[in-house]
């Protein structure tokens, strides 16, 4: 499928500044957050965060009429909320109740709206039109939100942002093979992206069978 990126040059130069972003910032802040925490700390971590993000990922489970996905996932949240201590640890995984992922870009795609255009985003990278808006529209689905009270309800994003270091640490030698490393890092990382995404929502086997999808 072609690529739809007609503001490519805005793009790029939206993509080099988040490489100088990258190399200034999040690559040394991710080295020595990697470096001072042990692994079993950063797991807990990105467990904790992604335990926070679960009941969001409900919300689109029910959106998409995945009724399965939103009671694996309610089970997921209560299990390790309770005994795993507030989700630092997963003892729903020793049961096989994995995560079912979703965001509300993906609800937007079962719902039929088209992907729209490629964009790369300030401080956040690859992206489309339509996961864009659904990135914004995940803010306002999780009930942790606005449910919790101050300052518990900055948990989340705190926690979202060091699990982010922690995995910027563990695929170190990947990201700057891509940004760094690469004859045209910006098409590399596009086509990663945009390969990965579409394999995540089914649409390369949808390509392959001749139904087509909007979009790029």
């Amino acid at each position: 499928k072609a690529i739809n990126d007609p503001h490519e040059e805005g793009n790029r130069r939206t993509h080099e500044a988040n490489r100088k972003f990258d190399r200034a910032l999040v690559r040394p802040a991710a080295g020595a957050y990697g470096s001072i925490l042990p692994a079993p700390v950063r797991q807990g971590v990105g467990n904790f965060a992604s335990n926070l993000n679960l009941p969001g990922v409900i919300v689109n489970n029910l959106l998409q009429l995945n009724i399965d996905g939103a009671v694996k996932n309610s089970w997921r949240f209560v299990i390790n909320t309770t005994i795993g201590v507030g989700g630092i640890f997963d003892p729903s995984s020793s049961f096989e109740l994995y995560e079912d992922r979703s965001d509300f870009g993906e609800t937007l795609h079962v719902w039929g709206v088209g992907e729209g255009e490629y964009v790369e985003l300030p401080f956040v990278g690859p992206s489309t039109q339509r996961d864009t808006v659904g990135m914004v529209v995940d803010v306002f689905t999780n009930p942790l939100t606005f449910g919790a009270p101050n300052p518990e309800k900055y948990m989340g994003p705190v926690a979202k942002g060091l699990s982010k270091l922690g995995d910027r640490y563990t695929y170190s030698s990947s990201v700057d093979s891509v940004l760094y490393d690469s004859a045209d890092s910006y098409a590399q990382a596009r086509q990663l992206y945009l390969q990965s995404r579409r394999f995540q929502l089914g649409q390369q086997q949808e390509d392959q069978g001749g139904d087509g999808y909007d979009g790029y």
